[in-house]
């Protein structure tokens, strides 16, 4: 079995660390803890790497189109390699959610979340495995965009890389050979 793991964020140094990056953030951490670096792929405007996992081979992405067009990289990526739905796990922010908690789904509709309407749209469906994680409600007077491309405040950084470091590791989890139903059932909430 294969599996690809997709963090959603928006390519280049000025949106690094803002709180859009989430999935990205997730999978660079997940790279480092595995031992593997991502190479820029031009045809597939995707930074992929590859690690292995109890024998399975795991592909490591983060688009380079920019959130709202994250499907127009993981669907050629998908057909590409040859693989399923179900063996894609999507990573990405959640404006429904205090910072750093995490929404675990093996299915669902956008929410409104532009990376995810993007995805549902390419890939033809919504039943794919997704992690969210929390980055809190604009604050008075602040546009959503504002919101998803600013950086966290200092109180919430903590919260923050509390929410990416339990991400990658509901992720080792589930790459270890449990389901995601009882990943889900550990590290939700």
């Amino acid at each position: 079995m294969t599996k690809m793991i997709v963090g959603l964020g928006n390519p280049g140094e000025k949106y690094e660390i803002t709180r859009h990056n989430m999935g990205f953030m997730t999978v660079d951490l997940l790279a480092q803890e595995l031992g593997v670096g991502f190479t820029e792929n031009k045809t597939f405007s995707a930074s992929i790497a590859t690690a292995y996992v109890n024998g399975e081979k795991i592909f490591l992405v983060k688009p380079l189109t920019f959130m709202n067009e994250s499907g127009r990289a993981v669907k050629p990526l998908l057909t590409y390699y040859n693989l399923d739905l179900e063996d894609l796990l999507v990573v990405v922010d959640d404006m429904d959610s205090p910072t750093g908690r995490l929404r675990m789904r093996q299915k669902g509709s956008s929410g409104g979340q532009r990376g995810i309407k993007s995805l549902i749209t390419h890939l033809g469906g919504e039943d794919w495995k997704r992690i969210k994680i929390g980055i809190g409600r604009p604050k008075t007077g602040w546009t959503v965009v504002n919101h998803v491309l600013s950086r966290f405040d200092e109180n919430e950084t903590e919260e923050a890389n509390i929410g990416i470091r339990k991400a990658v590791d509901a992720i080792e989890y589930y790459l270890e050979g449990n389901s995601f139903e009882n990943t889900m059932s550990k590290y939700n909430g």
